[in-house]
């Protein structure tokens, strides 16, 4: 665009913004001097309706009797405040615990394999002593260290009873220590 051109385009623009400035102030002009708006403001004022317009004492009595319940601080110190007081606690009696049967059975021994027949269905358990001295091989139904009996033999478990006390507990697969 040429310069001749923007002179011409910023002249039209004047020319615009003069003639609705002047559009814009006499129609204000003439809005407020044909018809001036003298409402009065007591004309919209409408009192309350009061019965009896006397301060309530009473009430007044009851608000200067409140006290404050909260805790009182300086605002003007940074320190906090100490905690309140924790609530006295009440004594509760425990009674001592009940046990709940005999302890937990311990095997001295590690399941670390089990050997299978070509179908599957006979399995048979390889056990070592838990200081390594001695390897049991038992299968499904087989007591062992005299005291145990295998009740059933899986993948990764062996469920074994004591023949004594019927108490059971299940053995997982261990890797066998590498001295043994």
């Amino acid at each position: 665009m040429t310069r001749q051109t923007q002179f011409i385009i910023l002249g039209v623009l004047l020319a615009v913004l003069a003639v609705s400035s002047i559009y814009l102030y006499r129609t204000n002009y003439s809005a407020q001097g044909a018809t001036p708006q003298q409402v009065s403001q007591d004309a919209r004022f409408t009192p309350l309706n009061v019965d009896n317009p006397a301060l309530r004492l009473d009430i007044l009595k009851r608000f200067l009797a409140l006290e404050y319940k909260g805790v009182h601080r300086s605002i003007f110190s940074a320190t906090l405040p100490p905690p309140p007081a924790p609530p006295p606690s009440k004594q509760v009696n425990v009674a001592p615990a009940i046990p709940s049967g005999p302890p937990p059975l311990t095997v001295d021994a590690k399941y670390f394999g089990y050997v299978s027949d070509y179908g599957g269905s006979h399995r048979r358990a390889f056990f070592a002593t838990t200081n390594n001295e001695e390897g049991i091989i038992a299968g499904e139904g087989d007591t062992f260290m005299g005291r145990f009996r295998v009740v059933r033999l899986t993948n990764t478990t062996a469920d074994v009873e004591e023949v004594s006390s019927g108490r059971r507990t299940t053995l997982t697969m261990e890797e066998p220590s590498p001295n043994g």
